[in-house]
């Protein structure tokens, strides 16, 4: 177990990173929500989108759950190369989005058009994934460390993106597909 850790956390970081350029490009309605993960005794906030399918758009873990953070996780999610400028963010009750997403069309951030809704019951999609990450983080009672946490989060998502079938040219289905699309992102014989 030891071995499968230390190379969790060399290479899931690294895996997201190459992963993202071979994204399918997310369509323009998000979901938005966050949850909880246990970081050396305390609870963080994992930010997490998703658009219309079912498809990940990007996550931030956090130590907080302000206006700053949501700003900060929808700046990460704008920056990436599969996204698009979302028409509908559908979001939780959490106080802060309204604020963030204010504040961002005022910047420039975010389209000015862009409609925030705040209905708890339209985030299904969100809180059933939120499901596979408890079920993968709940053995290991908890993370040691907040790099730890986000490095090993960033192999569960790299995972979940693959087999959600969001790669270019890769069924979420065909795992020997997926074993020699990882091994050509590290330039290794499968």
């Amino acid at each position: 177990h030891t071995t499968l850790f230390r190379w969790i956390q060399a290479y899931a970081a690294e895996l997201e990173k190459r992963l993202r350029p071979h994204l399918r490009l997310c369509n323009g309605s998000w979901r938005v929500d966050e949850t909880y993960i246990k970081v050396k005794g305390r609870w963080m906030y994992l930010y997490r989108a998703f658009d219309s399918r079912g498809h990940t758009i990007d996550f931030l873990l956090s130590a907080k759950r302000d206006t700053a953070s949501a700003k900060r996780f929808f700046r990460k999610a704008l920056g990436q190369m599969h996204t698009v400028n979302p028409r509908t963010i559908t979001v939780d009750k959490n106080a802060a989005y309204p604020k963030a997403t204010a504040e961002m069309k005022r910047d420039g951030d975010l389209w000015r058009r862009s409609k925030l809704r705040q209905c708890k019951y339209l985030n299904n999609i969100v809180e059933q994934d939120h499901r596979r990450i408890k079920r993968l983080t709940a053995p290991g009672l908890g993370f040691g460390g907040f790099h730890t946490a986000r490095r090993t989060l960033a192999g569960y998502e790299a995972a979940a993106m693959m087999r959600k079938g969001q790669v270019k040219k890769v069924g979420g289905r065909d795992m020997k597909a997926q074993a020699v699309f990882v091994a050509a992102l590290f330039q290794i014989a499968a």
